[in-house]
Order: C-alpha cells, then structure tokens, then sequence
C-alpha cells in the first residue's frame, strides 16, 4: 500500500567568523585536538560569554534570506540537560526569541519550483566532538562554542528527491552569502531527519533520526524508514512504530533505535542571565539586505533568459558559487556567454576533478580563458590546438599566449591552395580513383595537408579548397 510520507529536517550549519560565538577562540578547523580553547569554553568560574556580533549579522542574513519574520530583538536561552561534551552542561541557544520565524523559500527539483515551509532558524553554539574507543571516550573540545545555526523546517517535505534538493539548495546558499563553508567532510553541516508515514493527510507517528553527516546519508535514512514504517503498516502493526530517536548505521544500511521518545522532552529552558537582548533596528536590516547576493535560482534564470543557457548547463554552474563567480568573470572579460559555458562546465571542472582541487587554486583564470577563445574565434588556432594549449598551460603554469604563436593556424587562402595544389600535383593516383567514386579518399587528401603543414593547416578552410580544386579536375 502507497502511504502520505511527510519529513522534517533540522539542518546544522557551522557559521564562518574569526573566533567563536561568545568567546574569542580562534573559529579555525584544527587538527590538534583542544587546540583551540580558552577558560570560557571549559567554564572555568568568572567567565562570562560575549556574542560575535558578525554571526549574530550572520544569522540575520539568513533569516533575510529564507524570508522569515524578523523580531524586534533576539535573545539567548540556556538549553539544559546531560551534556557530556558541554563542560558548563547546557547549551547557549535561541527558544523564546530566534533570528527568524515563520519562513519559507522556493527550490528546484528537476526543474520544478518547490516551495519549502521554515519554521524558525536560530543561533547557538556547537559542542564538543567525542570519540569513541573499545573502551574509553575523548572529548576534543575545538568545536564546542563554534557558531551554529539550525535551520528547522515545517513537517512540509514528501520524498527524500525534495529533502536532498533543499539540503543542498541550503548548502549553496550560505556559501553564496559567505557565511560559511558547508564543507560536510569536516562536519560543518549536520542533518536530523524526521520520518513519518500515514494513509491520508494527517500527520503519523513521528521518528526522528540524528546527527545524519551527509546528503546521500540522508536520502537513504528516509528510504530505509519508508520501507521499514511501509512494512510494518502493510502488516497491521502501527502500534510497533514508536516516536523514538534512531541513529543512521552507516555500514549496514540501516536504522538503529537509540531511546524511546513519547513525550518531549523538558529542556527547561530559561534566558541566559550572562546576555542581554540583541535589538534588531531597521537600519541594520537594511544594511545587511545590501550585502546579500544574486544567489541561485535567480542566477540560473539570468543565465537562461539573458544567456542562453541551456536548463542544464545553468544547473552545473550555479550549483557551486566560485564556479558562478567564475562564469560571471568571463562574461564581465566579454567571453561570449555559451563559449563561457561550455569550457567550464566540460573542460575546467573536468580538469579540476582530475587534479583534485578547488577551482579557487587553478590556475587558468579567466584572463587566461580568454585568451585561448579570443585565438579560436578569431581563426588563429584550431579546436584542437586550443584544448593542446588549455592543457600545456595548466600543467607548465604558463600563459596561453606563449603557446599561441607556435601554434597559430595557416588561415591564408593563397597559401593553403599552393599546398593543396601541390598534393593533389603529386597523388594523381588518388585523384582518379576520387574522380571514380571513391569519395573516402577525401580524407587522404585532408591529411596530406594536415602533415605537410604539421597540423597547423585551418581545417574548415582546408575542406573548402580542396572541395573546390578537386571539383574543377
């Protein structure tokens, strides 16, 4: 039987800043554990938090963005229960009074606009990270007190296609308004998926899901449950599907229980004493409107109406911002726009996938890019003599132009008939069986001049003259 599934995301995102949310640790990811910690993230006595003010800009930005309601102020909450990984044992967070509310924000999903309800986005700090050993546990606590924002939709979404769509949309965007990396292989976003299923409308029993760490993880945590809750409706056991929190097992592909969640669970939540509230005037929010960017969907239909991207090529460009901002650089240098397109989106993102580095450290930029397109169109260099030059630059880190006069076409007519004349002069053979029907030697012909002019011979021109003296034998 076909079941309403219905999905919730709590979405994690590490913020971007010098030092941390309400204490000056440097905010950098590092590889020596509890390197970056001061008497205030170990909540030694007569330490006192002090907000960042650009997260706190931040995380308006994003509200902003998402078009939620903006409060006149925001203030800050403690969050209380056994934090193991939290050494003052809660969590400074946003519960009476978040960022933003009440929003919503539009996604594309195979080319169809979705329109995912939020149902607030608020700041806090991260905790700590534990590992986990045969038999002892150590905390590092680099990342306790990082700035986070957590980003919660309305139980809105129906299929984990939408779910992934929106992370990743979300993903881009804060990377597009420079609030943070997203980078998921150092755990900057983190995802809890909740899952229900039901005949019609309503709302089912709710499972939630935690600390899901990537986007494929979370289109098969939501598989795995639909056909798990499917099971268990299609054989009349609704009651064996609890509110419960599970965890993703990553090896077997599966969920697994971790505690019984029946009711909600009291936090007891009550305003940090330590930090008064932040208001929010109007002319911060006009400020910070000015620094929000074109992001994505407007792009893509920039690139498509103004452009004439094809749907595809504009998905590939704008799913990555640098890629974007590289794109517009080529059309602010006047690179015509499907020109732009097509080397980026098969030449140079291939190219930075095999040298495995970001496009930020490749070295062909855009001034170099145009120099190779501006020789091909102008007929100065060949297709393939432009692909030679694209890759002899980026691996001897040279200009494109030093290769250009070695490898400038023959492009002059006289001078391309005397050759063609002098072939078609010493290969009477081929001509007569060419004049007998043998058109495949056509190609004969071409490569005679191909290797008389070591390659260097305009290939459309080549044709045109030889089509028209051996037309005229």
């Amino acid at each position: 039987m076909n079941y309403q599934v219905t999905i919730g995301l709590e979405m994690h995102c590490e913020l971007k800043s010098n030092s941390k949310v309400f204490s000056k640790s440097r905010n950098t990811f590092s590889g020596t554990p509890n390197d970056n910690v001061t008497p205030l993230d170990m909540a030694f006595p007569g330490t006192l938090p002090m907000v960042n003010h650009k997260c706190v800009r931040d995380a308006i930005k994003m509200a902003l963005v998402l078009n939620c309601k903006i409060p006149e102020f925001m203030s800050f909450d403690r969050k209380n229960y056994y934090y193991p990984d939290l050494p003052k044992g809660y969590q400074i967070t946003q519960f009476y009074n978040p960022v933003g509310t009440n929003g919503n924000i539009d996604i594309l999903v195979d080319d169809k606009v979705v329109n995912i309800k939020i149902h607030d986005i608020h700041l806090e700090e991260d905790a700590a990270s534990l590992d986990h050993y045969v038999d002892t546990s150590v905390i590092d606590y680099n990342r306790a007190g990082v700035p986070l924002l957590e980003l919660v939709t309305e139980p809105c979404i129906h299929s984990s296609a939408d779910a992934v769509a929106f992370l990743e949309h979300m993903r881009s965007t804060y990377k597009y308004c420079d609030v943070s990396e997203g980078d998921t292989k150092k755990g900057e976003i983190r995802c809890d998926v909740n899952v229900s299923l039901s005949k019609d409308e309503t709302l089912g029993t709710k499972v939630e899901i935690k600390n899901v760490n990537s986007f494929g993880a979370v289109r098969d945590v939501i598989e795995y449950e639909i056909k798990r809750q499917s099971a268990l409706l299609d054989a009349g056991k609704a009651s064996e599907i609890e509110q419960e929190t599970r965890r993703w097992d990553e090896e077997n592909k599966q969920t697994i229980r971790m505690r019984s969640k029946a009711d909600a669970i009291d936090y007891k939540y009550f305003p940090d004493p330590n930090i008064p509230p932040y208001v929010i005037t109007k002319e911060e929010i006009e400020s910070i409107k000015k620094t929000i960017p074109i992001l994505p969907i407007e792009r893509k239909k920039i690139y498509e109406e103004q452009y004439g991207l094809s749907s595809y090529d504009a998905k590939v460009i704008i799913k990555e911002k640098n890629v974007s901002d590289y794109f517009e650089e080529c059309l602010k240098l006047d690179i015509p726009a499907k020109l732009a397109s097509n080397w980026l989106t098969t030449s140079i993102l291939g190219k930075i996938n095999e040298l495995d580095i970001p496009l930020e450290e490749f070295y062909l930029k855009p001034t170099y890019l145009k120099q190779i397109i501006d020789a091909l169109e102008k007929g100065a260099i060949s297709s393939k003599q432009a692909k030679e030059i694209f890759n002899k630059a980026i691996l001897e880190e040279k200009e494109p132009k030093n290769y250009l006069k070695e490898n400038t076409q023959i492009s002059d007519t006289n001078e391309l008939t005397s050759i063609i004349k002098n072939i078609i002069d010493n290969n009477p053979n081929q001509v007569n069986e060419y004049k007998n029907g043998k058109s495949n030697l056509f190609d004969y012909f071409v490569g005679q001049v191909m290797k008389e002019t070591r390659g260097k011979a305009n290939p459309s021109l080549t044709k045109e003259i030889l089509t028209k003296l051996l037309s005229e034998i």
